[in-house]
């Protein structure tokens, strides 16, 4: 009898995270006491058990746009250079004790000018705290490899600027660009200039795109923009017909997003509480991993959510029948995508992945 992976198991399977958000993973206790020394008087509660609950059940709302509105409290503590640093290096330990052996951390330099500092030292700052917490995580035993994603806002007017600031810190710690917020109203074409600039300088971008809106959304982010990732990409599925003998037939867009294996940073918990996903068991993730799609597992926000990259693959176990060779090819698709050097990616697939995944299957096996 099939007894699903637990996320105790799981966390000792070598990861790979693409899409989490630095304003969407601090500790409970970290916002209470960055919010006490920097004067934040806008929490709901002082309470890191209280607030913590607060995070998650605010979240669960089916809007995106609810959703988002939690953030003001989290990047309302990380306007100072201490805050930055003690939250990435917070988060970059935290990952690491769940196993995960590469991430990439995304945010927007853009909502941290509050306190007076200048978008350079926002992605210094940020850079100091993650390898302060790769380090930390190593003399604790969990090795893992960092990099930024700098993020413009899709609603405001600085995407060329945050463009240039990514590519000026490439060799610094930043791996790639990306739009967050609000789809509706706020299509990726906006900001033509600052994808346009990226691509003179070879430079890797995703887009989020297909979470709150539709095809349009994609195609816009692919055909205009020429992202090379989709972040979430859910509502690919709006494009693919299932038949009565259950037979898929893709549309023209479904079929390019397969054929070109644009890789899909897919955030199961959070697309539920955001209304994208009506729970993880109807998740489209079964249905395209099925058809092949160059599918990612992620975390998103992992306070918002109150998960991790454990608890998602155990949640997918649970409704997928996933095993260990699931989590596996979920994993080495990620390290596929990620905005490394190939050879990079390479050697953490056949140094780290793919032997943790054998011998983990070796020890189920005996």
């Amino acid at each position: 009898m099939y007894q699903p992976l637990t996320a105790e198991q799981i966390r000792r399977a070598p990861k790979v995270l693409l899409h989490d958000h630095l304003d969407g993973g601090l500790r409970p206790t970290t916002i209470v006491e960055l919010a006490r020394e920097n004067g934040y008087s806008g929490l709901p509660t002082h309470d890191p058990e209280e607030l913590g609950r607060w995070f998650h059940d605010a979240s669960y709302s089916g809007s995106l746009e609810r959703y988002l509105e939690t953030f003001a409290h989290t990047t309302g503590v990380m306007q100072t250079r201490d805050a930055l640093v003690r939250v990435a290096a917070e988060a970059a330990e935290d990952l690491a004790a769940d196993g995960v052996v590469y991430a990439e951390s995304r945010y927007a330099p853009e909502q941290h000018l509050e306190g007076g500092l200048t978008l350079e030292e926002v992605v210094e700052a940020v850079q100091e705290g993650l390898e302060l917490g790769e380090k930390r995580a190593a003399d604790a035993g969990n090795r893992i490899r960092t990099g930024q994603i700098v993020t413009a806002m899709r609603h405001a007017a600085r995407s060329s600027e945050i463009a240039e600031l990514a590519v000026r810190y490439r060799d610094a710690g930043v791996s790639g660009f990306d739009i967050a917020g609000a789809e509706a109203g706020n299509p990726p074409t906006r900001h033509l200039d600052a994808f346009e600039y990226l691509r003179r300088e070879n430079f890797h971008f995703t887009i989020h795109a297909g979470e709150a809106f539709g095809l349009p959304s994609i195609w816009e982010a692919l055909q205009w923009c020429g992202c090379d990732r989709l972040g979430h990409g859910v509502r690919i599925v709006d494009d693919i017909t299932v038949g009565e003998d259950g037979t898929s037939e893709l549309g023209r867009l479904a079929q390019y997003v397969r054929d070109k294996r644009v890789p899909l940073e897919m955030c199961p918990s959070s697309n539920v509480q955001t209304g994208a996903a009506p729970s993880i068991a109807e998740h489209p993730i079964g249905m395209l991993r099925d058809l092949r799609f160059r599918v990612t597992v992620n975390t998103d926000n992992r306070l918002q959510g109150g998960t991790s990259l454990s608890e998602e693959f155990a949640k997918l176990c649970e409704a997928f029948g996933y095993d260990w060779d699931d989590l596996q090819w979920f994993t080495v698709n990620a390290m596929k995508s990620a905005f490394l050097p190939f050879d990079e990616r390479l050697a953490l697939i056949n140094g780290i992945i793919k032997p943790g995944f054998a011998q983990l299957k070796w020890a189920v096996g005996r």
